[in-house]
């Protein structure tokens, strides 16, 4: 075993690995160049339209033990991924490790495939059952979670090698140009299938939208993609919203809400040119809402919105309060039906998002990043991986990339989750290093991080609850008692891989 800097035990090989501890968010540099992929010559007259998925995948040289990759731009409307593992299966491959951008619950369909051995490991997050049966020692299916940046990073180091890339493409002509506009299965943005369709050594369009050559605009280009095969449905775009897209109304969130917005004015930050990432959630839509009335009160013209963008954002930017929004993923079906025809609503690549191995990330330029949390130690430390049953049910998404990043990261979560104290001693999982955290936003007060002292004395002198984390800790247990410790066996079931490649925790199964 070995530790990192944060006092994780962890293993010094797992998944065929070694093990990097993590040291610290910003000091590991990169070494060598971008990975490459054959080459290929496509001649006049060569055909790139295969009969079905089947013969896709046996032009595609798959073999077992190899790599394949899909997005998750449907989300829990996707179902690409399964119709992929089920003819894999049917071709009597087994060993296949998954690299997708994110599994989801809909995947769930994918556990008989695992226990007979044609899935052998994820290469990425996995959200719901897959992750719960692992952590219980149900599933033996080593796991190792990346965040959006760290994977794209992984895949151009050549640290991952995707095999074979599966790219639904909800409008494609017969040549693999393609977008996600358009189409019974628009998604919007295909930012996390670009850094695939330039990395995977061999690249397949999948499509339920065969359309007239050439489709436009162009998201990836027919330069890139090696085949394409139609098939009846990619998935449900209506199941993309897969959290609530409403701003809360619950009185707690509320407060949280007045709070963070009170921690963002007084930060300086909210002025001409003002950058700002938020997430989907009702809390954070609630901060984004108080946000925009600042702004409007003060006339204020934001730079750009960022990350996973919804429809809350689109109307942000038509009415005039960012003159850009640069999207990773679309959230709900108003963004999905906004890249297609706003030139201000630019789709970009998880590379351009966030990766910290590239010439500048976007998240390098958010002024403000607004995150959620499932817990929060007094060290600053998130964890957004694993519940606080100790099972891994998330995947971490942007949360480190734009927490490191961005100038002012605010994390807000209510100071008790049903019968469980939200802030903790320790963390049962580290996702994201305190160091990158600046404040803390719950509705009985806020935590200010020690580096943001200047912050911290202008909320106490604008009269904003200030507290000691340590309080909120001990007034969340007075109200909940201590919670009991979870226990886990020494297996180690999954990694969580911090943004630069280093390990920052280790998952281990949980003692039934």
């Amino acid at each position: 075993m070995v530790t990192n800097s944060l006092g994780r035990p962890l293993p010094e090989h797992f998944f065929g690995k070694t093990v990097h501890p993590y040291q610290d968010p910003y000091n590991r540099k990169p070494v060598g160049n971008h990975a490459t992929r054959p080459l290929r010559r496509h001649n006049p007259g060569d055909k790139k339209l295969l009969g079905n998925l089947r013969k896709a995948i046996e032009a595609s040289g798959l073999r077992s033990g190899m790599c394949i990759a899909t997005h998750h731009h449907l989300r829990n409307g996707d179902a690409l991924l399964n119709l992929v593992v089920r003819e894999i299966d049917n071709l009597g491959l087994r060993d296949i490790r998954i690299a997708s951008s994110s599994v989801h619950p809909v995947h769930a369909e994918l556990i008989p495939f695992i226990k007979k051995g044609v899935i052998s490991g994820f290469e990425c997050g996995v959200n719901g059952l897959i992750g719960e049966m692992v952590s219980r020692g149900e599933l033996d299916c080593p796991i190792i979670v990346r965040t959006h940046g760290g994977r794209a990073r992984s895949l151009i180091t050549g640290e991952v090698v995707v095999d074979v890339a599966f790219i639904a493409a909800p409008s494609c002509d017969c040549y693999g140009n393609m977008n996600g506009f358009f189409g019974p299965s628009a998604c919007g943005s295909l930012g996390y299938a670009f850094t695939d369709a330039q990395y995977a050594r061999c690249v397949v369009a999948v499509t339920d939208n065969l359309s007239a050559a050439p489709v436009t605009p162009v998201s990836i280009p027919q330069s890139l993609v090696d085949y394409v095969v139609e098939v009846n449905r990619l998935g449900d775009p209506r199941k993309i919203v897969s959290t609530t897209t409403q701003i809360t109304r619950d009185p707690v969130g509320l407060q949280i809400a007045r709070y963070a917005a009170q921690v963002i004015d007084a930060s300086g930050l909210l002025r001409d040119g003002f950058s700002f990432q938020t997430g989907a959630g009702g809390i954070s839509l609630a901060v984004a809402e108080q946000v925009r009335r600042m702004m409007s009160q003060a006339q204020i013209k934001g730079s750009f919105g960022c990350g996973g963008i919804t429809g809350y954002f689109v109307d942000m930017l038509e009415e005039g309060l960012f003159r850009t929004l640069f999207d990773v993923q679309c959230f709900d079906l108003k963004a999905v039906e906004s890249i297609g025809r706003n030139l201000h609503h630019q789709e970009m690549s998880a590379d351009t998002y966030a990766n910290p191995f590239n010439a500048g990330a976007m998240v390098n330029l958010l002024d403000c990043v607004i995150l959620g949390a499932t817990e929060i130690d007094v060290d600053f430390n998130v964890n957004v991986n694993t519940e606080s049953n100790g099972y891994l049910l998330h995947n971490t998404g942007g949360h480190s990339d734009a927490a490191a990043g961005a100038k002012l990261s605010i994390i807000t979560a209510p100071l008790l989750r049903g019968r469980l104290p939200i802030i903790r001693d320790t963390v049962t999982t580290v996702t994201t290093p305190g160091r990158t955290i600046d404040v803390i936003v719950t509705e009985r007060g806020i935590a200010v991080n020690n580096h943001q002292q200047e912050l911290k004395e202008e909320l106490i002198r604008r009269k904003v609850p200030v507290r000691d984390i340590h309080e909120l800790r001990e007034e969340a247990c007075r109200i909940t008692g201590e919670p009991h410790p979870i226990e886990f066996t020494d297996e180690v079931v999954a990694l969580i891989e911090y943004r630069d490649g280093t390990i920052i925790d280790a998952v281990r199964k949980v003692k039934e």
